[in-house]
């Protein structure tokens, strides 16, 4: 019986978009046009209630109700005057995006007549329904309310879309008891108490130049597939990355694609994601192509961590929603491809104040003394809270890319340089330090510091967590998730090292010492404390692997053996004790993850289920069909028989394949043991699916092209 073509042809993919004509733009006068930012404000405010709010902002101080009407006010006219019929207070829930409720300006007056209103009470607090986002058991489902509270340290802006034009104002989530329901609450507490350790860290040396804050730099990698084959393929809707798919003929291989020249189509998207980022405030500063074919980076200028969180999950949603208008649709998996790069999310950290930043090497004493000490506290926090960074970038997603070619593996180390190692080397076998050749010697307590080059080295793009000169990239985050936790975990981890440091250096100080002379005991110490978790070689060999083993560092090979470190007693005590996430607080993030993870992966496996069942076993058996008519005699029927026999062995073990992956996904329930339910999905539902996967992708191989019902890697990877 004939049958009819695949249902979707490479050739009318390309088709789907036209070039439009594009208005060209003048970047300083539209960037920020959309967002009611500092300059929005002092032109709209009276001048003391802007210096009131400008306090907030930079120095906490809390907003009075009189300063909230006074905003409101403006930030309503404003709205207005852009557009908008509507408002909402933006807020970022467990499930690591973003979530609003609409409200409209609109207030019928008693005669009928429209008004408009909007005060500082609608500003301040906000009341959606709390009932369904996730919690991990801090509140039930009958227990509905939750409040969102204005967050003034982050600008409000408008949305503006084809369908509507609203207000957005950026808002923590707490329930009805004060327990935090969001990832914003907890970056907040955790930004206070980096704050204040370091501020009387800073008094060691004599500093008081403001608040101190955490500033974020995320890179943003993601792939671009046009929407006739992702439509085409279950497995890209429901689970966001490819479950089957033979490896073309042409992939990476030949490093073509990164930093090469954009190809129109994609460049449209680009500077269309682009201009609505810039009118919205956020300070894009980088495109490229990225390694593996339809591979992408962005890259904003560094921010405030607060502020820098709130614009990634802003990036992301403008990243979506605009590849649609290029027929495109916008992929954020880490890994939607099997065999080829997948994407990352690098997160470029540092702290200081609003005069310095701590984590740049200085040209004076006093200047190299203080990064000298911050940065040993940074590489403290890393080495003792190892589990706890591989946790908190721990997802099904990221399962696939940590410790494959292009990301670092699920081992924390710290890349210094060979220089800038050198000199904590030297501080941790006899308190001084080499400078480098020809630069002379250091003496923690008694020379004169050399100055310390901002480039001392060279990039080390397999660690984990590299210093690049002035900040610590921390490259272990995956592409979809939000960097609000991991920002936490570091602004914490670091809180507390920087909190013990300044004690230590203040008793030694008690004790009689210098202040140079208390630096070179303690630091001397904590280096010979950390020094086994720096290394500056290649992070993706097997050789490291082992060695890490030796050196006694953390390996938690997925998600499943990592998250359950996030409620450890160690764990769990440092985000009480900074006042960061309560007890309750801390084992709802821990059951949340681990939730999203088993469903993700639980997904997964009954997609790959479904698929392989009404979709690729059909075509296999019609493939049969054909060769076993073919097969009646004449020329060729040996051939006919031999690829009958490959088919017919290829349908057996996919079947067989089926039924224990399906076994797999009937697994007895554990209960209320989420460990249990962890590494059932990884070790049990996982290797089944690419069981089912082998043979399927086996087969794609042998199937004619019309007969598979899928769209092939080479289509969706290089059709552009």
């Amino acid at each position: 019986m004939a049958h009819s073509a695949k249902p979707f042809d490479s050739v009318n993919a390309v088709r789907t978009w036209t070039p439009a004509s594009r208005e060209p733009y003048h970047l300083a006068e539209v960037f920020g046009e959309d967002s009611f930012g500092l300059s929005q404000m002092q032109d709209r405010l009276a001048e003391g209630t802007y210096k009131q709010l400008l306090a907030t902002i930079e120095h906490g101080d809390k907003p009075t109700a009189e300063v909230a009407d006074a905003v409101a006010a403006a930030m309503k006219d404003w709205a207005l005057s852009r557009g908008a019929t509507h408002f909402t207070h933006v807020f970022q829930p467990l499930t690591g995006r973003t979530a609003e409720k609409h409200d409209t300006f609109l207030k019928v007056g008693r005669d009928g007549r429209a008004l408009t209103e909007f005060g500082g009470d609608q500003l301040i607090k906000g009341e959606p329904d709390a009932s369904s986002f996730p919690s991990g058991g801090l509140r039930f489902t009958h227990q509905a309310r939750g409040y969102t509270a204005w967050d003034p340290t982050s600008p409000a802006f408008i949305l503006q879309g084809e369908s509507a034009t609203y207000l957005c104002i950026p808002t923590a989530f707490v329930s009805w008891t004060g327990d935090s329901l969001d990832y914003k609450t907890p970056l907040l507490r955790s930004i206070d108490a980096l704050d204040r350790v370091t501020r009387r860290a800073l008094a060691l040396f004599g500093d008081d130049t403001g608040r101190v804050s955490a500033n974020l730099g995320p890179e943003q990698e993601y792939f671009l597939i046009d929407q006739e084959f992702y439509y085409r393929r279950p497995d890209l809707i429901n689970s966001g990355r490819t479950l089957f798919g033979a490896k073309p003929p042409k992939g990476q291989e030949l490093d073509d694609h990164y930093f090469g020249a954009i190809q129109d189509r994609m460049m449209a998207y680009i500077q269309s994601v682009e201009a609505d980022l810039f009118r919205l405030g956020v300070p894009m500063q980088t495109r490229h192509n990225e390694v593996a074919p339809q591979q992408f980076e962005f890259a904003p200028v560094y921010e405030n961590a607060n502020v820098a969180a709130d614009h990634q999950q802003l990036m992301m949603r403008i990243m979506e929603r605009n590849a649609a208008r290029y027929g495109l649709v916008c992929l954020l998996h880490e890994k939607p491809y099997a065999r080829i790069n997948g994407s990352g999310k690098h997160l470029n950290w540092s702290f200081g104040t609003p005069s310095q930043n701590l984590m740049e090497p200085g040209k004076s004493i006093h200047e190299n003394e203080q990064f000298l000490f911050f940065c040993t506290a940074v590489m403290r926090a890393v080495e003792r809270h190892q589990d706890l960074l591989l946790a908190c970038v721990a997802s099904a997603g990221n399962d696939h890319r940590l410790g494959a070619n292009e990301a670092p593996p699920s081992i924390i180390s710290i890349f210094l340089g060979d220089e800038i190692q050198g000199i904590f080397e030297d501080i941790a076998d006899s308190g001084g330090a080499s400078a480098g050749e020809g630069s002379g010697v250091m003496d923690l307590g008694v020379s004169i510091l050399p100055d310390l080059p901002k480039d001392s080295g060279d990039r080390n793009r397999t660690s984990p967590f590299a210093f690049t000169g002035n900040k610590f990239e921390f490259r272990a985050l995956g592409s979809a998730v939000s960097i609000s936790f991991p920002a936490t975990v570091l602004n914490t981890i670091v809180a507390e090292s920087v909190d013990e440091l300044t004690s230590a250096v203040e008793a030694a100080m008690a004790g009689g010492s210098s202040l140079s002379a208390a630096l070179g005991s303690v630091l001397s110490r904590e280096v010979a404390g950390f020094r086994q978790i720096l290394f500056n070689g290649d992070n993706y060999t097997q050789e490291w692997v082992e060695e890490a083993a030796r050196r006694g560092l953390v390996n938690s090979p997925s998600g499943a053996d990592a998250l359950p470190d996030i409620v450890s007693a160690k764990n769990t005590a440092l985000f009480v004790k900074y006042g960061v996430l309560s007890e309750e607080e801390v084992h709802s993030r821990f059951e949340v993850l681990a939730e999203q993870y088993v469903t993700r992966i639980t997904t997964e496996g009954e997609t790959a289920l479904s698929m392989g069942r009404t979709m690729i076993l059909p075509a296999a058996v019609r493939y049969l069909g054909q060769l076993a008519a073919a097969g009646g005699g004449g020329a060729g029927q040996a051939g006919v028989s031999s690829t009958a026999g490959t088919v017919g062995g290829l349908v057996d073990e996919l079947v067989a394949a089926l039924d224990a992956l399906d076994a797999q996904l009937a697994h007895e329930d554990d209960g209320d043991d989420m460990n249990a339910h962890l590494q059932h999905v990884r070790h049990g539902v996982m290797p089944a699916m690419d069981a089912v996967r082998d043979a399927a992708d086996q087969l794609e191989g042998v199937v004619p092209t019309d007969l598979w019902p899928l769209p092939s890697y080479r289509d969706m990877i290089f059709v552009r």
